[in-house]
């Protein structure tokens, strides 16, 4: 037996719980990284904007994950400013008034914006619309965004940063060797806090984000569709 399970006898419990939790940080991670390079992938093939493609990258730590996730989420954040700049300027003050009223009809706020699409792009689709008027007339995708952001810099600069993503798959002893590589033994409680802490706010504000997104995606292959 380890010293420090000696000194520490609940260690071995809390290397189970830190396994466990950093899985579901993980697995959290991966469907925030397949949910935001989804939305890249609309804006860019209806919105024309050119915003690079994500993926998770396994040989990194979670803080350089967190940092790829938080670049793509801020150039979301700028392309939305920018198209609602654009309605703003191309737009008669209460056309523009309306794509914001919730209780004005989507279809009209649609029909708006996709006029102003058809200037800009020169000619767009009827997506290309629906898509705006989601991202900049409900403010839910970058409320979840700016949420996101946040906690991202947070898990990044946490203890947790350190940690490699490289270890999905793999046996407990390969994992549990790569977290106690960050940590040393006798942090094990601090460690299992600073997930819990981080776990339960990250994945609350990713379901939503999530669903957000979904709404957006699901539309459109609804419309690709007819």
């Amino acid at each position: 037996m380890a010293l420090s399970d000696l000194l520490y006898p609940d260690n071995p419990k809390r290397r189970q719980e830190v396994i466990r939790l950093h899985q579901e940080l993980l697995d959290c991670m991966l469907v925030n990284f397949h949910a935001t390079d989804e939305l890249i992938a609309v804006l860019n093939t209806h919105l024309g904007c050119t915003i690079a493609q994500i993926k998770m990258e396994k040989g990194g730590t979670i803080k350089e994950n967190c940092d790829i996730i938080i670049q793509a989420m801020s150039e979301i954040q700028r392309e939305v400013w920018k198209i609602d700049k654009e309605m703003k300027e191309m737009l008669e003050p209460m056309l523009y008034q309306k794509l914001y009223d919730i209780k004005e009809p989507e279809v009209e706020k649609i029909a708006i914006a996709h006029k102003v699409f058809s200037i800009v792009l020169g000619e767009a689709t009827s997506i290309a619309g629906m898509v705006a008027v989601k991202l900049i007339g409900s403010n839910i995708i970058i409320a979840a965004v700016n949420k996101l952001v946040t906690l991202l810099a947070q898990i990044g600069a946490s203890v947790l940063g350190g940690i490699g993503i490289a270890i999905l798959g793999l046996g407990m002893d390969v994992i549990l060797q790569a977290i106690l590589g960050a940590v040393e033994r006798d942090q094990l409680l601090g460690t299992v806090k600073s997930y819990e802490e981080h776990l339960a706010e990250f994945k609350a504000a990713s379901e939503k984000y999530q669903r957000a997104i979904t709404e957006v995606t699901s539309m459109v292959k609804l419309l690709i569709l007819k």
